[in-house]
């Protein structure tokens, strides 16, 4: 939040009840009482020519790896243990966000986002949500805008 404060970009947050038995985006969506479209999930992959790559994508969509290797320039990908998260993100599994990992990754945010006027993305902790104008999350991280979804 302190970094997109920094780049003056306007964001709002939402929080809800961390059930650690179901750490779905969907359970997500239904306590802050928003479509599931809406809410997005940071998914993290390895890809065989260009390394690390974050995919943001509908929390009640599955990732098409095939068109994710192809959008980020790789032949194969494959995702990231979750014991490997912190290490290279900085965050654990149910609250990894596209905004401040450690390092910059190239990011991709689906396409479905330009749907919305603002959607949800983690803000780097278990039961909070940065509510954020795709586009202006598209340009903070430096993401592609693309189809990623099966």
């Amino acid at each position: 939040m302190r970094l997109l404060r920094q780049a003056k970009i306007p964001f709002e947050t939402g929080s809800y009840t961390v059930d650690e038995t179901d750490l779905s985006g969907v359970h997500a969506a239904h306590e802050l009482g928003v479509e599931p479209e809406r809410v997005f999930k940071t998914l993290v992959a390895r890809g065989d020519k260009t390394g690390i790559n974050v995919f943001v994508i509908p929390v009640a969509e599955e990732l098409d790896l095939k068109k994710c290797a192809a959008a980020s320039g790789n032949k194969k990908l494959e995702m990231v243990h979750v014991k490997d998260l912190l290490g290279l993100t900085g965050y654990v599994r149910g609250g990894c966000s596209p905004v401040g990992m450690k390092k910059h990754y190239p990011t991709f945010l689906d396409e479905t986002a330009g749907l919305w006027d603002k959607i949800y993305v983690s803000a780097g902790q278990r039961g909070l949500q940065l509510i954020l104008a795709p586009e202006d999350l598209a340009a903070f991280t430096d993401a592609a805008m693309t189809d990623l979804i099966r």
